[in-house]
């Protein structure tokens, strides 16, 4: 059974598409005009597929499908229409629409159609959850007891409605711990919509939290909900929240308080039950102390506090991470039998990651992409994990530069090869490459 939103302000078309879809056994939501539509996707509807008509007052077809693709990106929609020509079909999809049925259609024509948008949905559906699958598992299986710690103390959390406050550097995971909790939570069937404090100005963020009215700003030309209405029964995840400006606190603080805001430019009060997930790399209670954060703001926000731990805190989970992030790369990138050298895991291991997760999953991905054969060596790294090397390291309860460690293993090498080829195999790196490492430490 598909979900399905028909919008069309010629009733009988409405009506005959309604019952074909019903008696399929689909579940069926259909309205006379795109602001019935948008009313009713704001209610909580989900539609897998959205068919439209696109001449409409008000808010025709194209405006509809371009509130659909940047609110409900996993939906798709089919634009009809009775004055069908290439340009505008090609106009249609270039704005993203799935597909485009000129008037009139048989009922068979529009099911075909149809089911191919569905099986698309699958397919898009089932990639996604194999790229989540792929690429978050990995923080959320720990080695290390202190992320374990924190993963359940997570998991306890999510059980309750309470706010939770996720500290830590950049790139240690935040994002994915919030969704975990999410998908935890009673509200994991609802949405979990991510807000990013730090890359929009102060009147487009507004607008992006709380919403407009049209005529609010220049540039508002129509009403637009906000993302803390999307959120509604669900869960909204602030990243980067020590970023928001005084104003922007003040009034976020009424909605932490409340669960109740005004769009920008409006005067109704809007209320929703919205759980809040906040991140930051901040320590806020320095900024408190400074005056640049809201004392009331930060206690609101801080009832259950999470400090992600760095990657270099939790060293155990750094080799296990490169593999499955490998995993991951090398299944989107269609090189399943990729594979790291032991050489180039030592360096991953002793390198201190100051970007943490992040940069290590940009160094794998680097990696993939010019690895020329099966194996990834040293020399398909970045090289600031070589410019890094005067940074102190520990290996065996001693403290080595990586440059000294990577002197020991060449010497090691090549005393037990009889000929600078094998040496290279050994350490899977070509024997150029050698050849330059033995000149540059200087080794006979």
């Amino acid at each position: 059974m598909a979900r399905l939103l028909i919008v069309d302000d010629e009733k009988n078309i409405l009506a005959r598409l309604a019952s074909f879809f019903q008696s399929c056994g689909d579940e069926v939501r259909a309205v006379e005009s795109g602001r019935a539509a948008l009313a009713a996707l704001s209610s909580g509807f989900r539609p897998e597929v959205v068919l439209t008509d696109w001449r409409m007052a008000e808010v025709d077809g194209l405006e509809l499908l371009a509130h659909v693709r940047r609110e409900y990106p996993d939906s798709a929609v089919i634009l009809m229409t009775a004055y069908a020509t290439i340009e505008s079909a090609v106009g249609a999809m270039k704005a993203g629409a799935y597909d485009y049925l000129p008037k009139p259609f048989s009922l068979d024509q529009v099911r075909h159609v149809v089911d191919r948008a569905l099986e698309m949905q699958k397919l898009r559906v089932e990639n996604r959850t194999l790229r989540d699958t792929l690429e978050e598992r990995p923080l959320l299986q720990s080695q290390s007891a202190l992320m374990n710690r924190l993963l359940q103390t997570a998991r306890q959390a999510a059980a309750s409605e309470a706010t939770i406050l996720l500290t830590g550097e950049s790139g240690t995971g935040k994002n994915v711990i919030a969704r975990q909790i999410h998908r935890w939570s009673r509200r994991s069937e609802r949405p979990f919509v991510v807000i990013n404090c730090t890359t929009l100005s102060e009147q487009l963020l507004e607008s992006e939290l709380f919403g407009h009215m049209r005529g609010a700003f220049t540039g508002a030309i129509k009403d637009k909900p906000g993302r803390l209405e999307a959120a509604d029964g669900g869960t909204v995840f602030l990243d980067e929240i020590g970023d928001l400006t005084p104003a922007l606190q003040t009034k976020f603080l009424r909605f932490a308080q409340e669960q109740s805001f005004e769009r920008v430019g409006g005067s109704d009060t809007i209320a929703v039950n919205t759980r809040i997930i906040a991140a930051t790399n901040r320590d806020l209670a320095t900024e408190v102390a400074a005056h640049r954060f809201r004392d009331d703001l930060y206690y609101r926000l801080n009832v259950i506090t999470l400090c992600v731990p760095p990657l270099r805190e939790r060293s155990e989970d750094i080799m296990p991470l490169a593999e499955r992030i490998l995993q991951a790369e090398a299944l989107r990138n269609q090189r399943p039998n990729l594979k790291l050298s032991a050489e180039a895991g030592a360096i991953l291991q002793r390198y201190p990651w100051p970007g943490n997760v992040r940069e290590l999953r940009n160094a794998i991905e680097r990696a993939v992409v010019l690895a020329g054969a099966d194996l990834i060596t040293p020399d398909h790294l970045p090289d600031a994990l070589f410019r890094d090397a005067s940074s102190p390291a520990v290996h065996g309860g001693a403290t080595k530069s990586l440059e000294e460690m990577e002197r020991e293993m060449i010497v090691q090498a090549l005393a037990e090869s009889p000929t600078l080829e094998d040496a290279a195999q050994t350490l899977g790196i070509n024997a150029s490459t050698l050849w330059r490492k033995r000149k540059r430490y200087k080794i006979e």
